[in-house]
């Protein structure tokens, strides 16, 4: 990067705090800095502590900074052939440069870190997110702004990552490496999804989601947290409410994922293992 961490950071947070500074190249300069250091990988805006305890911090200085991109970017029209846009957000692009494969319809916006051996069928992955190498996000996966993804990671068919900018300080979706997202599931409001767990098709977690583990005596619950190696399906609970008693969604851990089993595994096998099928 052309300036110091400390330098930018300062500016970002003086132009946070005084909205007038956008007009000042200087400031331009290092909201432009920022953004190209996230689309390459250099910042994130979040970053793991200790990928062993799944600790992670969020960077809000470098959310800052691509919440103030938008106002000093200019709308203008973008064509393809006969497809017409109209936005002020550049797309990514020199993809065979950076070693990804992309796959028509893909897009990827300027700004989201796609790492070296990641493919992208027809999906779409959004500013300030970051891929890493060996992830395949598949068709029609969306991945929202400023979500990490980690290594080796399938996002199968039709899975939804929630994006978050505001507020400020909070988490993304994070989903770690070896972890198998099944068909239709969707992770949203800063969930986050520990290192080779899979979620079963249609399984829905967010930052209030009731996630039990039933595989002692006891339940155990948690919230927007999926601890490592859990396979996950979609569940209901019972709750009464004023008309009566009705089942309500949650998600059950039914088993850690054995050493033994492939990370490249097939959903179907990982379930198998625990005699259900989604």
């Amino acid at each position: 990067m052309k300036s110091d961490i400390n330098t930018l950071k300062t500016l970002i947070e003086s132009a946070w705090e005084n909205r007038d500074l956008l007009s000042e190249p200087a400031t331009k300069e290092a909201i432009r800095q920022v953004v190209e250091a996230v689309d390459k990988g250099e910042l994130r805006t979040a970053e793991p502590i200790d990928l062993e305890k799944s600790e992670w911090q969020v960077n809000e200085w470098v959310k800052k900074a691509i919440i103030l991109y938008f106002p000093i970017q200019k709308m203008r029209t973008m064509r393809a052939g006969e497809l017409e846009w109209y936005d002020k957000m550049e797309l990514k692009h020199d993809f065979e440069a950076l070693g990804v494969r992309v796959v028509p319809h893909a897009v990827a916006r300027y700004g989201a870190y796609i790492a070296p051996g990641a493919i992208m069928m027809p999906s779409y992955v959004n500013i300030g997110a970051y891929v890493d190498t060996g992830t395949m996000v598949d068709t029609w996966a969306t991945v929202g702004s400023c979500a990490q993804i980690g290594k080796h990671v399938h996002l199968s068919g039709g899975v939804g990552i929630g994006g978050v900018l505001e507020p400020v300080q909070a988490a993304p979706v994070i989903i770690e490496d070896n972890c198998f997202i099944g068909s239709r599931a969707i992770v949203v409001e800063g969930a986050h999804i520990c290192r080779e767990s899979v979620l079963g098709s249609n399984v829905v977690i967010t930052g209030s989601t009731h996630i039990i583990d039933v595989t002692s005596d006891e339940p155990k619950e948690y919230r927007g947290y999926v601890p490592p190696r859990s396979v996950v399906i979609p569940g209901t609970y019972m709750k009464k409410f004023p008309a009566g008693e009705y089942g309500v969604s949650c998600a059950l851990i039914i088993g850690k994922r054995k050493e033994s089993t492939d990370k490249k595994t097939s959903l179907n096998d990982a379930l198998r293992d625990f005699g259900v099928s989604v």
